[in-house]
């Protein structure tokens, strides 16, 4: 298996190399908006400890980083009036994995609307920040 690069995009975020809108942060994980949303709300939840991805996270990572998404999934949920949510958490290349390090996505869902897809263009850093807002209001409700 590669190694883990710590140069990663989300490793800078946790440094703080990288701007991010941060709804969630305790000492072993963070959740901020993705930059390139598929809905509404979406959501990224990384563990600080670096792990490439799920085949390689210490089972001690995992189980407080799943604590963490159900919370959030939670949240989004209720901020952002959801049908339902998708979380999904992709391995290596080939299986759909673009930055390596271990992130699972949370998605707010609304039946009939499809998910945009992630073509690469950021979006405005007004709305991301309006919606981590909105998250954050919900998990502190």
């Amino acid at each position: 298996m590669t190694a883990y690069d710590t140069d990663n995009i989300f490793a800078k975020i946790l440094r703080g190399e990288i701007p991010s809108h941060r709804v969630y942060e305790d000492e072993a994980t963070i959740a901020f908006m993705d930059v390139m949303p598929q809905a509404d709300g979406h959501v990224l939840v990384v563990p600080k400890a670096p792990s490439r991805n799920l085949l390689d996270a210490d089972p001690a990572t995992l189980a407080g980083l799943i604590q963490v998404v159900q919370t959030i999934a939670q949240a989004a949920q209720e901020a952002f009036e959801a049908d339902g949510i998708s979380i999904m958490q992709f391995n290596e290349a080939a299986g759909g994995q673009s930055v390596f390090h271990l992130h699972f996505h949370v998605i707010p869902r609304h039946e009939g609307r499809p998910l945009k897809p992630h073509t690469g263009t950021m979006a405005d850093h007004g709305l991301l920040a309006a919606q981590a807002e909105k998250l954050r209001e919900a998990l502190a409700g």
